[in-house]
């Protein structure tokens, strides 16, 4: 019966991303030999987030209002499009960002038969025709399903006379030249600016 438990436990730690079964028996262990109060208190914050946290009507990032802070008080005139909600909080990092974000919730991948009518790229449409959105800057990663989206929103967003930009891509700062692959170098070739 015990061992039913902790294997239980384990398990359910599992289905987090990334954790595979040493890493969640250590998190199973780490539960049980400490405190009640401490596992009452992950217990609570997990149901807590689950119970008051949400999707912004209008963005789809995280919040525990209807309408996050950031559509509420920003400059609705230019809109990040990220693919998922984790992507805000990567993207707030930076601190000068002062526009809003719009979340599509995945990316267009042929593949997965996953099409634009299965993200949310007509939302993103309607805001932009709505909020008279200037700029739209596609945020998405730098792989296929990325780049596949951002060309699609390009090409539908350009007649309403709206600037799309993608973020810049190649070499990171601090890495070596020698170690960049050829995609990554092409990538930072073309995204190249005039040093003043």
């Amino acid at each position: 019966m015990q061992e039913e438990i902790i294997e239980n436990l384990i398990e359910q730690f599992r289905t987090l991303p990334g954790v595979g079964y040493k890493t969640a028996q250590r998190y199973a262990y780490s539960v049980i030999e400490g405190s009640k109060e401490r596992a009452e208190k992950f217990s609570y914050a997990i149901k807590e987030a689950k119970d008051k946290i949400g999707f912004c009507k209008v963005c789809g990032n995280f919040t525990d209002k209807e309408i996050c802070p950031i559509c509420l008080t920003r400059n609705r005139r230019i809109v990040c499009v990220v693919k998922e909600p984790k992507d805000i909080i990567a993207m707030e990092k930076v601190k000068t960002y002062q526009g809003v974000y719009h979340v599509l919730f995945g990316t267009i991948s042929p593949l997965e038969h996953r099409g634009p009518d299965q993200i949310k790229i007509k939302e993103l449409l309607q805001r932009v025709t709505n909020d008279k959105v200037e700029e739209v800057i596609v945020a998405t990663n730098p792989d296929v399903e990325g780049e596949a989206t951002a060309m699609y929103i390009a090409k539908i967003l350009s007649p309403l006379g709206v600037k799309v930009t993608r973020l810049a891509q190649g070499i990171a700062m601090g890495s070596d030249l020698e170690y960049a692959d050829e995609v990554t170098l092409a990538k930072a070739l073309e995204a190249r600016r005039e040093i003043n």
